[in-house]
């Protein structure tokens, strides 16, 4: 696995993360019939949130994002992406072990939501991530936190 870090995103990265969403969605999308180039980039920027939301750096250089909502009942792993180059080396897991450690220690229970077929969901499950529901397009997933988290 490549040296990774994150860094709090800024709302000038809105950008770069919408893009980078349009090109690790696309596949999935066509897949379902719903990709629209506009579309894609749009509701990232609607829902773009940099106070929740970490950029991945690998090398120095931008490969990710990851944005983690508090939400009533739960904490919301949302727009976790990485460049395809960067994808299957170990960074997306060491990514999320790393919120759901937080998650953990701080006894917060995580949801997500990941597109139907999404090779994504693997990882989810992997990690304790669970089915709560699910629907034509998208599959909604939570994991309660453990019952005793690593100590820092």
């Amino acid at each position: 696995m490549r040296n990774w870090a994150l860094r709090p995103a800024l709302m000038a990265d809105v950008e770069a993360v919408a893009e980078l969403r349009s090109v690790v969605l696309r596949p999935d999308l066509e897949r379902l019939g719903r990709y629209d180039a506009q579309r894609v980039r749009q509701r990232l920027r609607d829902g773009f949130s940099p106070a929740h939301t970490w950029l991945i750096e690998v090398g120095g250089a931008f490969a990710g994002c990851v944005s983690l909502r508090p939400g009533e009942d739960a904490h919301w792993l949302e727009h976790f992406y990485l460049t395809p180059h960067v994808q299957g080396g170990g960074i997306g897991a060491a990514v999320l072990r790393w919120l759901l450690d937080r998650c953990d220690r701080d006894g917060i229970r995580v949801r997500l939501n990941v597109l139907r077929g999404s090779p994504a969901r693997r990882l989810y499950e992997r990690h304790g991530f669970t089915l709560e529901t699910e629907d034509p397009i998208d599959v909604f997933m939570v994991r309660e936190p453990t019952r005793a988290g690593p100590a820092d």
